[in-house]
């Protein structure tokens, strides 16, 4: 066994290796399988997708005007299996709501066709640069292009990529649980630290149906993922062992479904026993809203997207977003001091492909998820899972080109990444005036990325916009 004693030495060689399928690194597997790359996904749970399936947070935030790419691929293949787009407007908090099941299902059928290896269940347990890879199966892997898909930039933190040191707090996270009405009582142990207190607020300012309707899919069952005396939770979770991180989540979110039986009456309302094949019914992981952010080549801010041409990141961009700044904080200590950071008013916005790559560190290496190079403050935006899978598309893209040309991923012209992904219906950037598909829609972005012609942004309650010609009667 002497010749296999080097990693390399029996390893399975692939163009590029995704570690971890959250939302941004699911879009960057398949993007980069489209364009000729041989991939592997190699994730720790039994579902492509990330936040929006392995986490249970099947409602989009924002991006509903700006469905282009592989998000308006998922949203089409959604609207396809449940009858309309109209039918995902079934809960008040978004206009695309879906069962995890059916959407991990779509990015797993997306994924197959596109070609995508994928290894479930599954991590790294060593690699070393030039990218070889352990993993927990046994098997050895090379990879030419390594791109962190993770939720927390685990990957980036390994390989030592820098982080910004711009953190002031944590936002709030959340395990997320889908949840449904059975036809008989369906009564909970107490859980572990339960205190009623926590959840008092809950229907200050809605009513219980309205709180619960909230989040209601499709199909009749509800996302809990509530934030005001609902399932949020302040943890240092960063640098806390994940065992007790997923413990103490899950059991605010269960004291939160207590509370619901127990205090409110709605004693046959409990946890889906047939959306996640989970032991418990609850999601694979929690809903991380903040990441190590790695320092990138470029580094989106909130004035970059307040005053875009004061910069000349638009030059650059790949993924757009409208939602406004949103961080969650109400239940940090200092939640007072960060109040005003609580939907952050700023127009639609685009960000640029320098996130995803590191200014120093390793060469070939790329990051697809939230753990790319966003100010502490614009991560409230860019956090988004159609802003995640659109950095993903581009991180994708770009790993696929830097392939074929045998170039480092910092060589590659950021203008052939943009026509590619051009060539795949995305917005670069936020313009209202064409969607993919409309006659003059190339033109107009690449114009725009040229700053030969320029959008006027402006907000908009929550679907903040830009558009090169503001509409008269607006």
């Amino acid at each position: 066994m002497a010749a296999c004693a080097a990693i390399s030495s029996c390893a399975k060689t692939y163009d590029v290796v995704v570690v971890g399928s959250g939302t941004g690194g699911t879009a960057a597997a398949i993007e980069a399988a489209r364009n000729g790359s041989k991939v592997l996904v190699v994730e720790e749970s039994p579902w492509l997708g990330g936040m929006l399936t392995s986490a249970g947070v099947s409602a989009v935030d924002g991006n509903f005007r700006l469905r282009g790419g592989i998000f308006a691929e998922f949203t089409d293949s959604l609207a396809a299996r449940y009858g309309s787009v109209d039918t995902l407007f079934s809960g008040w908090v978004s206009k695309i709501m879906f069962n995890p099941r059916v959407g991990a299902e779509i990015f797993s059928n997306i994924a197959a066709e596109s070609g995508v290896e994928v290894k479930f269940n599954t991590t790294v347990t060593s690699f070393e640069k030039g990218w070889k890879l352990k993993l927990s199966d046994g098997s050895r892997v090379k990879a030419r292009i390594l791109i962190d898909g993770t939720e927390l930039g685990d990957v980036a933190r390994e390989a030592g990529v820098p982080a910004l040191e711009d953190s002031r707090a944590l936002q709030d996270m959340t395990y997320a649980a889908t949840v449904k009405f059975h036809d008989h009582p369906v009564p909970m142990e107490k859980p572990e630290d339960y205190d009623p207190e926590h959840y008092r607020t809950c229907c200050d300012t809605w009513s219980p149906d309205m709180m619960l309707s909230y989040g209601r899919l499709p199909d009749g069952y509800m996302m809990l993922n509530w934030p005001q005396g609902g399932n949020d939770i302040y943890l240092e979770y960063l640098d806390m062992p994940r065992e007790q991180v997923y413990r103490q989540a899950k059991n605010r979110t269960l004291g939160y479904i207590y509370y619901l039986q127990n205090e409110l009456g709605f004693k046959n309302l409990g946890i889906a026993d047939d959306v996640f094949p989970s032991a418990d019914g609850l999601p694979f992981y929690p809903y991380y809203r903040e990441a190590r952010r790695i320092a990138g080549k470029d580094t989106m801010t909130v004035d970059a997207a307040k005053n875009p041409y004061a910069h000349d990141l638009y030059t650059r961009a790949v993924a757009v977003g409208d939602y406004p700044v949103d961080h969650h904080h109400n239940q940090h200590p200092r939640r007072e001091e960060l109040s005003h950071l609580w939907y952050g008013k700023i127009p639609s916005f685009s960000v640029p492909l320098g996130v995803t790559i590191p200014a120093n560190g390793p060469e070939d290496f790329l990051v697809a998820d939230k753990a790319v190079s966003v100010s502490w403050e614009m991560n409230g935006g860019v956090r988004l899972q159609p802003v995640i899978l659109g950095l993903g598309q581009a991180a994708g893209a770009l790993a696929a080109i830097a392939v074929k040309s045998g170039k480092h991923p910092s060589e590659v012209p950021v203008r052939e990444v943009q026509s590619l992904l051009l060539d795949h219906g995305c917005y670069l950037l936020p313009f209202l005036d064409l969607k993919p598909g409309d006659s003059g829609f190339r033109e107009l972005q690449e114009k725009g990325i040229r700053g030969e012609v320029k959008g006027t942004g402006r907000s908009v309650g929550w679907a903040n916009e830009t558009w090169v010609n503001v509409p008269q009667d607006e």
